[in-house]
Parts: structure tokens; sequence; C-alpha cells
């Protein structure tokens, strides 16, 4: 309970630098190994050493060993926590089990950032800068990549589908997007398709890799009747964002380092620790130090210093803590 008190203790409001509350030496000794993403090197740094002062008997072995290795790094006993910029694959999460009987435990740590193009950035829509659309519903972004619309909308074909008149009424919309089997085209199928596999494929060109996003924006920018899903650290002069809404009803927002900060942009992404804990048993007492420090204002203080990820909301890093008792 005292942990709980000095971790809530201070106000934590989004993109604002708080007093970080000072935390008591702790009494527990020992290692713990972190698994991450390159990306997410200068933040854990700041994590290390923060938490070393307050806890110089627990080392943290940090090995940027990528995303797609971290879990397996956890479900072969070589980590501790698994840090990852992405949702754990049904894969991941699979071979877990399999060896524990039970599902990996994950708090949340951290927001994505607004554009950094590796560090979990939000999703954007993107049209061509002729193209009159101004905002979108996530329904109708469902309409127009999914097949099954799981959203409950009307196929969207053609533009005129969305309202627009004159020589783009009749023609077909051309879609351009990330991979659909990487971490960020999973995270678009769960966020935009509610999670199903079916997009159209007949309309769609997908692209992978590093500069996934650059190669989505510049087939874009060549095509007047194209949409594409990106994030905006890749977007150049010859495309433009738009306004999302969760439903009609709004608020229609654009990706801003205050709106995916607060989550009011609905495709904000969202960092993730996974780690083991057994049924009915507790958490190891460090890693329950060291999380209850990410999510502290200390901790959520130094994502801000890190200048790309973004701190989470006062409310959800309370809910975080509260996952940890």
């Amino acid at each position: 309970m005292n942990r709980l008190l000095r971790i809530l203790g201070g106000a934590m409001i989004v993109l604002t630098a708080t007093a970080a509350t000072e935390a008591p030496a702790s009494t527990e000794s020992g290692t713990i190994r972190v698994w991450s993403s390159e990306a997410m090197r200068g933040v854990v740094t700041r994590w290390q050493q923060g938490f070393r002062r307050h806890h110089p008997g627990i080392s943290i072995v940090s090995t940027p060993s990528g995303t797609d290795v971290a879990m397996a790094g956890l479900y072969t006993g070589r980590a501790d926590l698994a840090l990852m910029g992405r949702e754990a694959t049904a894969s991941e999460v699979q071979a877990f089990e399999w060896i524990f009987r039970t599902k990996p435990a994950r708090v949340e740590i951290m927001n994505g950032s607004v554009a950094a193009t590796e560090k979990s950035p939000a999703l954007v829509v993107f049209v061509h800068p002729d193209n009159p659309l101004a905002k979108l519903t996530l329904a109708q972004l469902d309409a127009i990549f999914g097949y099954e619309h799981r959203r409950g909308a009307d196929p969207i074909v053609t533009w005129g589908g969305l309202g627009l008149g004159g020589d783009w009424a009749a023609r077909p919309i051309d879609l351009y997007g990330p991979d659909t089997t990487s971490g960020t085209g999973i995270f678009f199928r769960h966020a935009v398709l509610n999670d199903s596999r079916n997009l159209n494929w007949d309309r769609m060109r997908e692209f992978s890799g590093r500069s996934a996003g650059r190669q989505i924006l510049d087939a874009l920018a060549r095509d007047r009747f194209g949409i594409a899903v990106a994030d905006l650290g890749s977007a150049g002069s010859g495309v433009k964002a738009l306004a999302l809404a969760a439903d009609e009803r709004g608020p229609f927002v654009n990706a801003t380092a205050e709106s995916v900060g607060s989550r009011t942009y609905p495709l904000t992404r969202t960092a993730f620790a996974l780690f083991k804990r057994m049924p009915g048993r507790p958490i190891d007492p460090k890693i329950e130090e060291f999380l209850s420090y990410i999510l502290s204002d200390e901790g959520q203080a130094e994502v801000g210093r890190e200048g790309d990820y973004l701190r989470l909301p006062a409310g959800v890093a309370r809910e975080q803590v509260r996952t940890l008792e």
C-alpha cells in the first residue's frame, strides 16, 4: 500500500513535466533482465538510471534484441521482462502458454510516438492533396479497407460512397497500407477492422520493411484516387492527412502530440511490458518494484524526456498500477 501511495501521490498530466515522487530505498536485491526493441533503448536507459537511485541493490540488464525477439526471451526464461511497442501476437502468447500453462501478464507502460517511425507511431490516414475529403470515421475506414465490415457499415468501393461528386464519384478507391502481418498491420486490423484478416485485396497494395511508410506515401502521391495508412513521420508534401473519429458523433481529431498523448486520437498505439505471473502467486518483488517505478510520476517523466514516446494519461497509469497488486 505504501508503494501505491507514493506512486499516486503526485498529479500527472499529459505532456507536462511534473515533480517526480520520491521513493524510499528498497531492500530488494538481484537482477532484472529486460529485453526490448532497439527503439526503446533511450527510455529504458533512463528508467535504469532512475530506478537505480531508489533501488541500488537491483541491477537492470537491458538487451535491445528487437520486438520480435523479446517475447521469445520471456518464454525461454532468458528475460524477466519483454518490453514491446505492440501487442503480443497470438503465436507469441500461445508459445508462452504452452510452456507455463498460463498467459503472460502485461501492463501498459507508455504511449507510442506521434511521428517517430520506429517508435510505435500513431497510424494516420492519408489522401492525395487534390482530394476534397477532410475526415473519416473508423466505420468508414473499415468499409473501405475491410471485406467483412465488422463495424456495421455498408461497403465503400468508390469515392462517391464517401459523398464526393464530379469525376471522383465513380472512381474506385485504391488502397495502400502496411503488410498486414507486420506489427503495424496487426494493429490496423485490430483497431479498425475488429481483428478481421479479410481485406479488399483486389484493390490493396501492401508494403513491408523499415521504409514501408515512405513507400506507401510515395505511391499515394502518384495516385490521385488513392487512400493510404501510414505514419506522420513518413509524410511529405504530396499527401494530406485526414482527421479521424471513433464514430459519426465525433469529435474528429488530427494526430498531434496532445491528441496522441491523451489518447483522444483513435489510432494511438501503446507500448507494453509482459512478464510471468503464475495464477494465485504474487509478482516477483523485483519486477513489481521496477514496473511500479516505470508507472510512477518519475518514471513517466523520463518517457517525456526521451522525447518521442509519450507518457500515459494519469488515469491509465493508475489503472496499470492496480493490476500489479
